[in-house]
């Protein structure tokens, strides 16, 4: 773990470009890093494009990565709210919105109440899914929605971090897909969903 400008920048096993990216942006983002057995985090790169601010939220700071477009989604398996097996494949037909996050995460839960606002309304426009990295994967992911009372998010479940593997990203992490299942961009961090900045990304997908 490496202390940049004040903030830790965690990097793990990055490929050339990767690690020239991150050294460009180092900083200018926190991130949440992979969940070790014991709880704690270990080393973890990110994919770094464009960085920005959500003005006004303060704590919400992520990097928009456009380096994937076109990139088919993974075919990586997790579990759904009825703990049967689901891959991305499941949801084509329309946008859809993949959240990778964790309850460890502080990012990812911050922005949580801003993706469920969103999830809300987003109607037959999009789908929106937030699939938990957590290792112990229902025994703590549910009993956190459960205190979270959020309204239109259910637990989806990636204990073995198949997702999070295919995206080579930290957490939180946010892939935008297109009807068809290709990347049009992901957010690398926290943001407002419901804030400017996110509603200009998702019109890029006609959402």
């Amino acid at each position: 773990m490496l202390l940049l400008s004040g903030v830790f920048a965690i990097r793990r096993v990055p490929n050339p470009s990767l690690a020239i990216l991150g050294l460009l942006l180092a900083g200018s983002i926190a991130g949440c890093d992979r969940e070790k057995p014991g709880g704690e985090q270990a080393g973890q790169g990110q994919a770094n494009v464009s960085a920005g601010q959500a003005k006004g939220v303060g704590a919400f700071e992520y990097i928009v990565d456009r380096s994937h477009k076109g990139a088919a989604a993974p075919a990586a398996a997790f579990r759904g709210p009825d703990d049967a097996a689901v891959t991305l494949a499941a949801f084509r037909g329309r946008p859809l919105l993949v959240n990778l996050w964790a309850t460890w995460c502080a990012p990812c839960v911050a922005e949580m109440p801003t993706l469920d606002a969103l999830a809300a309304k987003s109607g037959g426009k999009m789908t929106v899914i937030a699939v938990a990295q957590d290792l112990q994967g229902a025994a703590v992911v549910d009993r956190w929605f459960l205190k979270a009372g959020l309204k239109a998010l259910q637990p989806y479940l990636d204990p073995e971090n198949g997702l999070l593997d295919a995206a080579n990203s930290a957490l939180p992490t946010s892939i935008f897909y297109d009807a068809e299942g290709r990347e049009l961009w992901r957010v690398v961090g926290a943001i407002d969903w419901q804030g400017k900045e996110a509603t200009t990304l998702l019109a890029e997908g006609g959402v």
